[in-house]
């Protein structure tokens, strides 16, 4: 662990992603789970809604489920933090079997990449030997049907690269030094991982932020664009602070509102015609707009 202070943020964003997934476990309803989860702090609110999107997942799956769970918590105020719960959901399915997995068909086709997201962090935190160190890439991932799910590994990928910010304690030189070590075609996406990573979650310093931004080279397209992400999910739920800004300022040279607003710009009406789906062209959108604004440089 870098340090001190690092290891304390990374337990209490632990700490608190647990204290979510128990108060929705345990309440009889979304709307109870929600009166507690708006009493954390803004800084880590998020992570707890992020649990509780996990345990609604799993509550969903069992036989006597309401099978209302995620969708009743995102028609309340869970809506706000619906990037996060949908990363929750990912965990959600990295502990359940397959066939309790919930349909695709269900949740919001743009978004859904998300699940993966959550998904891949679950794996790559828990599993570092087979998805870190031994790179293992879920190439034939079985989740969503349809014409884009050969794009699930790479959505799994950013969620690995974020998991990354924590298993290397936002230490910039191991968080890079893992990256460096998969294959030149993973890179991009485990960048987008971590600068949303560093940019949610924090733990870096400004210089620290600004060696990240060097090191990824090539890759300061994607990791900003993770950062925009990074703001687009804290600015919708109300919950950016300093950290936000400084590490927006450092990748996007951008405040996280422009940053959210660059995000919502860019952002897919509907369905487009190709082999990527929505999800990856708005991505493309947002680092490609980065760079025509001047805010960051292949």
């Amino acid at each position: 662990m870098k340090n001190d202070e690092a290891r304390e943020l990374l337990e209490r964003i632990g700490e608190t992603f647990l204290r979510g997934y128990a108060l929705a476990a345990e309440a009889r309803t979304p709307a109870e789970a929600e009166e507690q989860l708006e009493e954390i702090p803004p800084r880590f609110r998020g992570f707890a809604y992020e649990g509780a999107g996990m345990a609604f997942t799993i509550l969903d799956a069992l036989p006597f489920g309401s099978g209302r769970g995620v969708d009743g918590f995102l028609r309340g105020r869970g809506n706000a933090h619906i990037y996060m719960i949908y990363v929750g959901i990912g965990w959600g399915m990295a502990r359940l079997p397959r066939f309790l997995w919930p349909k695709s068909a269900t949740l919001d086709p743009l978004l859904l990449w998300l699940v993966h997201d959550g998904y891949g962090f679950h794996q790559a935190y828990f599993h570092t030997e087979r998805y870190v160190t031994q790179q293992f890439q879920d190439s034939g991932f079985p989740w969503p049907a349809g014409r884009n799910r050969g794009y699930a590994g790479r959505a799994i990928d950013q969620g690995i690269g974020r998991a990354l910010w924590f298993v290397g304690g936002t230490d910039v030189e191991k968080v890079v030094s893992m990256v460096e070590k998969f294959p030149r075609a993973r890179r991009a996406d485990l960048f987008s991982g971590v600068g949303l990573a560093a940019t949610y979650a924090g733990g870096g310093a400004e210089d620290e932020l600004r060696e990240l931004r060097e090191r990824a080279g090539h890759y300061r397209p994607q990791l900003a664009q993770g950062s925009v992400f990074a703001a687009e999910a804290r600015v919708r739920a109300g919950l950016v602070v300093p950290h936000n800004e400084i590490a927006t300022q450092v990748f996007c040279g951008s405040t996280p509102e422009q940053a959210a607003r660059l995000s919502l710009d860019t952002r897919p009406a509907g369905a487009v015609p190709g082999v990527l789906p929505a999800y990856e062209m708005w991505r493309q959108r947002v680092a490609d707009q980065l760079i025509s604004l001047g805010g960051v440089s292949p």
